[in-house]
């Protein structure tokens, strides 16, 4: 049976792995999220590619935005390897020129068509949709039902009891994208989605908490008992042992695929790529699945049934999630922000 190194070589242009042509500097620097993510690649992740390349690893941990305002702040002398955003931020970083090209090979054909993100620079390398995290423990003792549709958030008996991310978030930008398609709106008519937040939404909302650490500590407190979040925050509180439960609206949860690109303007060493493929591989897809909550994009990465929970695994369950127009929100954003600012965040 081949190693997994031998798939890589032969499924793309990873024979630099096999003769050791590698950049002088055997540091890759690895930028991305915090939480979960982190631990899963510092402990699944590094170690065995570390010992298959004998490439020392090094992590910058931070959110999309403050990751690219590092390749900004780098650009022409990038110190960063590898770039690992969410598909937003990431749309932004391969237009300003902070990715080079990714050969994936024949391992192309086992992702995801959502994995794939036109460019042919970046790729998802995990999924996760964004819907409703609630305290299933008041919900039960108040006696309300889950919450099933973005109408929810408007509910007087949610008042300053809501948390959602601010708009220079992903699920912030996102739900504001929502809330404006279930008003008759889109990512080109924003206007009924800022309606819907100044009027309804935002006297509900407890706080625009860009935090992870923050929001989870207001739910755990009891000061919030919905939010907005992702399915994989979702499962990290609920392995905790707070009740958490987790819906997708029935507008049709965002999916949000969590990015990875080689990164432009730097040293370009070839282990960038080498590490990408890496991580999409099916047996290091199962490992960060079950540490991060993140749904794999190869789909031969196979989970056990109590492992899939709190993800959008599978077929059936990914092709159910509606996408965005990034290009248009990212366009616009910077208007949004200052919208948002003036009208909802007042």
């Amino acid at each position: 049976m081949k190693s997994i190194i031998s798939r890589l070589i032969a499924g793309c242009s990873l024979a630099l792995l096999a003769t050791g042509a590698f950049a002088q500097d055997k540091v890759l620097v690895v930028a991305g999220p915090g939480g979960s993510v982190e631990k899963a690649l510092r402990d699944s992740v590094f170690p065995s590619f570390s010992e298959k390349t004998g490439m020392r690893m090094e992590y910058v941990a931070g959110n999309s935005t403050d990751i690219l305002a590092k390749l900004q702040a780098q650009a022409g002398n990038q110190q960063i390897d590898v770039a690992m955003i969410d598909d937003g931020p990431m749309a932004q970083a391969v237009s300003l020129g902070f990715c080079r090209d990714l050969e994936l090979g024949d391992l192309k054909k086992d992702l995801y068509k959502v994995a794939l993100f036109p460019d042919g620079k970046s790729v998802a390398y995990g999924l996760l949709g964004s819907g409703f995290v609630y305290n299933k423990d008041i919900f039960k003792k108040n006696g309300w039902a889950a919450p099933t549709s973005l109408s929810d958030l408007s509910d007087p008996k949610f008042a300053g009891k809501i948390v959602i991310p601010p708009l220079n978030n992903t699920y912030g930008v996102l739900t504001l994208v929502q809330v404006a398609k279930a008003n008759g709106g889109s990512e080109s008519n924003i206007d009924p989605g800022f309606k819907a937040f100044t009027d309804k939404i935002a006297p509900n909302v407890l706080a625009f908490e860009p935090s992870p650490g923050k929001m989870t500590e207001l739910l755990q407190s009891g000061q919030a008992v919905l939010a907005v979040w992702g399915s994989s925050r979702a499962k990290a509180l609920a392995d905790t042992g707070f009740p958490a439960g987790f819906v997708y609206p029935k507008e049709g949860g965002a999916v949000i695929g969590t990015g990875v690109c080689p990164v432009a303007g730097g040293a370009q060493k070839p282990e960038a790529e080498a590490f990408i493929n890496y991580l999409l591989q099916p047996d290091i897809q199962v490992k960060m699945a079950k540490a991060s909550g993140l749904a794999p994009v190869n789909r031969n990465a196979k989970l056990a049934p109590e492992d899939q929970v709190g993800m959008p695994y599978g077929e059936d369950q990914v092709n159910q999630l509606v996408s965005v127009d990034w290009v248009t929100i990212n366009k616009n954003r910077g208007a949004w922000n200052q919208r948002w600012t003036r009208e909802v965040e007042r």
